[in-house]
């Protein structure tokens, strides 16, 4: 069976752009998706196991037996209703699920031949985003209570996108290793053509990336939206999320 490709990363970090990519890399993303270009066949098992999973895996301990055996036959019928198995063989598939990133080990466990592309964006660009999605689902997971109660919404952002980060980068780095890629999106605007033949690198696509970056990259707006807001309220918010921000390039 050949592995899948996995996209994840914390909501509104640019995964579209790198599906898009993917697709000019012969990869089969599946049909079932949102406007999002998210694979819809896994939204129901997310919201299940998500908070569960990472919560016991913060504590140190695993599910229980019983709930673990329930979580991977919930992820194979979603795998199969998205990319039947008697598929697998003949095509480059896989998926786009942001909240994919929260599950790293558990899907690596599942298909150890994986490849995972880490989405990754400015976390105060993202944290004043009004896309806070996972924030809103994941917190209980992430967060003590805390931080729930005391901290602001911003600063809540900021500490999940820190760590939300860290753990899927620690985990690509020492585990999945060359089936790890992580692509920040700031690079992708700046460097189209580079970053894009970085991307078709690691999937293994021999083509022009000259044409697909001029087809498919075009900065947002809102790109370093950060810059607009009071620098009190970043100063905060570098102080927060400053390992994370130092480790990705976002501090020096």
């Amino acid at each position: 069976m050949s592995g899948p490709l996995v996209i994840g990363a914390t909501g509104g970090s640019g995964t579209r752009v790198i599906a898009r990519l993917a697709r000019h890399a012969g990869y089969d993303l599946g049909r079932n998706l949102n406007s999002a270009e998210d694979a819809l066949e896994f939204y129901s098992f997310h919201e299940r196991w998500i908070n569960p999973f990472v919560a016991a895996e913060l504590r140190g301990e695993s599910l229980p037996k019983t709930q673990a055996g329930q979580m991977e036959r919930e992820f194979q019928a979603a795998l199969e209703r998205h990319h039947p198995a008697n598929l697998r063989t003949e095509t480059r598939w896989g998926w786009k699920a942001p909240r994919s990133i929260y599950l790293l080990p558990f899907l690596h466990r599942q298909l150890p031949n994986l490849k995972f592309i880490h989405v990754l964006r400015d976390g105060c660009d993202m944290v004043l985003s009004a896309n806070q999605n996972q924030l809103r689902k994941h917190a209980g997971a992430i967060l003590t209570w805390r931080e729930r109660l005391f901290r602001s919404t911003p600063e809540r952002a900021m500490l999940l996108w820190a760590r939300v980060n860290l753990r899927a980068a620690k985990f690509g780095e020492s585990d999945l290793r060359d089936n790890y890629l992580l692509i920040r999106f700031e690079d992708l605007c700046a460097r189209p053509v580079e970053t894009t033949a970085h991307v078709m690198n690691f999937l293994g696509a021999r083509v022009d990336p000259e044409p697909i970056a001029r087809a498919e990259i075009s900065p947002p707006a809102t790109l370093q939206r950060w810059r607009s807001y009071p620098a009190p309220l970043i100063a905060r918010l570098e102080e927060v999320g400053r390992d994370s921000l130092l480790k990705f390039g976002y501090l020096v």
